[in-house]
């Protein structure tokens, strides 16, 4: 059971009765343990008898083990999880201590930066001093920066305003936004492979571009439908709320001269 610790399982030894300890009760509906495959809450995820012998929690609801990947390896979690299992899902997202969401999303945003200051970059050509294009290239990539954080923003209140007006539809009890938010940061981690296909440019860079945003929203929709457990219907119609916000505000940066290809139109026309 040494991957217990080693899959970011809540630590704590949890109360001793009879030389049984069980892992630590959930106190709130925020940090309850959760069935990988009913989604039923559970107090615990297995019971740790002495010299070392444990055993693994059966659910009450479905008759199967509350959480079968704490014993497994975290690279076999991150390839159930890459594949969109929902029993992966909960797994990470309820029975796991993980809080690196906002640097995974910071890195995420660096990342799409870097791709949109490259594809301005590389249709642009200009012979001004050094020291004003080093600023000017500087300058572009913290624009873009700002604009992919508006752009995942908008995808996100699109979502979220999408599942507010359908909540007494999808719950009988007010939803968590915020673990929900965590989920969306945490299942964007695909867009960390825009810096190998730009790195390893080829005529197929932008298939592979169009491939990586696919499974972002893929595993996006696969984080709503987990989160809120709710059918797949609404869990598409949320990300096409999110997407269609997002576009709109791709369309807006456009119209304002502050997109990629507009900016190549500017500096082409300009003369230093």
């Amino acid at each position: 059971m040494e991957n217990c610790r080693r899959s970011g399982l809540r630590p704590g030894k949890g109360n001793v009765d009879d030389g049984v300890a069980a892992t630590p009760t959930a106190v709130s509906a925020s940090c309850q343990y959760r069935c990988i495959e009913c989604n039923q809450e559970a107090k615990e995820l297995y019971r740790d008898y002495n010299r070392g012998v444990l055993k693994i929690t059966i659910c009450k609801s479905c008759q199967k083990p509350v959480d079968k990947y704490i014993e497994y390896d975290p690279v076999i979690i991150l390839i159930n999880a890459i594949l969109c299992k929902a029993q992966a899902y909960r797994h990470i997202l309820f029975n796991t201590k993980i809080n690196i969401h906002g640097k995974l999303c910071m890195f995420c945003l660096l990342c799409e930066a870097y791709l949109r200051w490259w594809q301005l970059q590389d249709s642009n050509e200009n012979t001004a001093p050094d020291d004003l294009i080093r600023y000017a290239k500087e300058w572009d990539f913290y624009r873009m920066f700002a604009i992919a954080s508006l752009e995942q923003t908008a995808f996100f209140i699109g979502i979220f305003t999408f599942l507010w007006a359908e909540q007494p539809m999808t719950a009988k009890k007010r939803p968590n936004y915020v673990l929900l938010l965590k989920a969306l940061l945490l299942s964007s981690y695909g867009k960390l492979l825009l810096i190998p296909a730009v790195i390893w440019e080829h005529d197929y860079t932008p298939l592979c571009l169009k491939l990586i945003k696919v499974f972002v929203l893929t595993s996006n929709f696969q984080a709503i439908r987990v989160t809120l457990n709710i059918n797949r219907k609404l869990s598409l119609l949320a990300i096409l709320s999110g997407f269609l916000l997002e576009s709109t505000m791709v369309y807006f940066f456009q119209r304002m001269e502050w997109d990629i290809g507009s900016d190549c139109a500017i500096y082409k026309s300009q003369d230093f």
